[in-house]
């Protein structure tokens, strides 16, 4: 009987609900236009329907009109990108996920404390670039075990490794491996940088991907633990795996000799493109839906002191589909 096995947990995670929040509240608040530097969460969707609210996205704050308010995104930003915008004398909204404000914290503490700063993550995404703008002068970025050979450390007993949030669990624990090979010294973070709702959702696909003849990921091709979650699908045992944005990018080829589909979704993605892609399914005879759950996230962050006012509901898992 052709089914579904549906991931849990999947889509929208503490950070990204507070950012998105943000923008929408910012918009509430203040009145269009926010400006948001680069996409507030990496994710079309989310990105489109803030813009149809007033949300102005630009890459760099020499874009937003002086004395104007901007919104920096989930990823957070370097220093530099902050004296930026204070010479522009622009009204900021710091809607940095908390968990990457913790990394760039232990890249201000370890450079203070003059150590080598391996940091294992994907030179040029915004989350790595405003991390190793934090130190540069102590900072190395790590792409992947690959590149471990060409690491090069002023004293090998005073070096520690640091990660971007959104990585693989197993192909950032293969970098640690092979730099604690180079460097025996090697010291751990003091608490694990990958972030919580990664890594349920890598443990979620991992379960049910031995099952699946296709996994399907809901998320934007930008989105990097999206684009992790088909990896994890596949390395667990998945015979295919695909990303989409949305139902519309199914294929009827990939449905051929297909008995089970799993699904699951990125975290910047809104629960609604995940029904959408169900119905699509259903209507394709993979009406059957069984949830396999691994965990249970009830993280709830506070909004930017600036949004502070009012009260603060309740995450919201999806965006209004009337509003695409």
């Amino acid at each position: 009987m052709k089914k579904v096995l549906l991931a849990a947990p999947r889509g929208y995670c503490a950070g990204v609900d507070r950012a998105v929040v943000a923008v929408e509240k910012a918009l509430e608040q203040y009145g269009a236009p926010i400006y948001v530097r680069k996409e507030i969460v990496h994710n079309k969707y989310v990105v489109s329907t803030l813009a149809q609210r007033g949300a102005i996205f630009v890459d760099d704050t020499d874009e937003v009109p002086e004395g104007a308010r901007v919104v920096f995104s989930a990823h957070g930003v370097s220093p530099a990108v902050k004296d930026a915008a204070e010479a522009r004398n622009l009204a900021t909204i710091d809607a940095t996920c908390p968990l990457v404000s913790k990394v760039h914290k232990e890249a201000v503490r370890f450079a203070k404390d003059d150590f080598d700063i391996l940091l294992i993550g994907h030179a040029g995404h915004e989350e790595v670039e405003g991390t190793y703008g934090e130190a540069p002068e102590h900072i190395q970025i790590v792409n992947s075990p690959a590149d471990v050979d060409g690491v090069v450390v002023r004293d090998p007993n005073k070096v520690i490794w640091i990660s971007q949030t959104t990585l693989s669990v197993d192909e950032t624990m293969e970098t640690v491996r092979r730099l604690r090979e180079r460097f025996p010294a090697l010291q751990d973070p003091p608490s694990d940088d990958i972030c919580y709702a990664t890594q349920n959702r890598q443990v979620a696909v991992k379960k049910l991907a031995p099952q699946c003849d296709l996994v399907i990921v809901v998320g934007s091709a930008n989105s990097s633990n999206s684009v992790r979650l088909v990896e994890v699908a596949l390395e667990a045992g998945a015979r295919t795996a695909h990303r989409v944005d949305g139902a519309g990018e199914l294929e009827e080829s990939w449905f051929a000799s297909v008995e089970t589909v799993g699904v699951t979704s990125g975290a910047s993605v809104p629960e609604v493109l995940v029904d959408e892609l169900l119905e699509s399914l259903a209507a394709r005879g993979f009406g059957a839906v069984e949830e396999i759950r691994t965990a249970t996230e009830d993280l709830l962050f506070s909004l930017p002191r600036e949004l502070r006012s009012g009260p603060r509901r309740a995450p919201r898992r999806s965006l209004p589909i009337e509003a695409v």
